[in-house]
């Protein structure tokens, strides 16, 4: 055997050997791309739900309900409210 047909027939083994490690580390890649694509789907969706909350606890019915309830606190009448004006150029 020729000393070409060696070096031709080892270049053929290594590049076959690297197609098969490429496309196995492809594969590896790809299913790591597919699995993360559906933790960022995932967590998309949680932060639409978190949003939703966000502005459901953030309304003011809500937080006069819970200053009510776990505070205790009310409207003040009408003789409880002080108007203070300040005068102009005043310090």
């Amino acid at each position: 055997m020729p000393k070409s047909m060696l070096v031709i027939t080892l270049a053929v083994i290594v590049s076959a050997y690297s197609v098969v490690e490429l496309r196995h580390r492809n594969r590896q890649l790809f299913a790591e791309l597919q699995g993360l694509t559906q933790e960022r789907d995932l967590l998309n969706i949680e932060w639409g739900q978190l949003l939703l909350e966000q502005g459901a606890w953030s309304e003011h019915r809500r937080v006069e309900e819970t200053a009510r309830a776990r505070l205790g606190m009310a409207l003040p009448s009408t003789d409880q409210v002080v108007v203070v004006r300040s005068v102009p150029g005043a310090r």
